[in-house]
């Protein structure tokens, strides 16, 4: 079945969905720990979920870029990404779907979330043909986000470790069969028709 251009595929349960992020470990075992993220990561600044793994792992190099070490497994509510999806806007204007460019501004510097379509990526983190949701949260959402949605954070930064040995190993198919199991996460129009340009 051939993927939507833009969409949302994600490790997810009836209740939650897993995103990641990547942190220094003076961030990132805390949270791991307390199952919370600690008094020294900063609420008063944005912060970008991946529903996709293997995005994630592009733009941390596998874990190994200086300050995005630790690879953490967020897994939230449904309810709580949802309400980031409604309340957010793009964080490029389109032409299509705005008004104009002083319209989007607007909305832009008003919305607690923003969403950003980026090339998906393949297990050698070539990029795909089609694109996967980064969502960018600040103020009232990094608050729901710590407060309210996190049910969980798991370290997965052994596995962003193995999947390239395997692969410099030459063994392609025992990487891909430890990828997490991201499937098309279901969403109604309402959510996404303001996000799809």
């Amino acid at each position: 079945m051939e993927e939507p251009q833009r969409g949302i595929r994600a490790l997810h349960t009836a209740s939650t969905i897993t995103v990641y992020q990547a942190y220094p470990p003076e961030i990132g075992e805390p949270a791991v720990r307390q199952g919370r993220f600690p008094a020294a990561w900063k609420r008063d600044r944005m912060t970008w979920i991946k529903p996709s793994f293997l995005w994630m792992m592009h733009r941390s190099g596998w874990g190994t870029k200086t300050g995005q070490e630790t690879i953490l497994a967020v897994e939230i509510t449904r309810a709580g990404f949802e309400w980031a999806l409604r309340h957010a806007c793009l964080s490029d204007y389109a032409p299509g779907l705005h008004t104009d460019r002083s319209t989007w501004r607007h909305r832009l510097k008003r919305a607690p979330t923003r969403v950003q379509w980026d090339p998906e990526r393949d297990l050698h983190l070539r990029p795909l043909p089609y694109r996967s949701l980064q969502l960018g949260l600040s103020g009232e959402a990094v608050q729901r986000y710590a407060d309210e949605w996190t049910v969980s954070i798991s370290d997965v930064t052994p596995l962003a470790r193995e999947i390239p040995t395997l692969l410099s190993g030459g063994d392609p198919a025992s990487a891909a069969q430890l990828l997490p199991e991201e499937r098309a996460y279901p969403v109604s129009d309402e959510l996404t028709t303001h996000l799809c340009p």
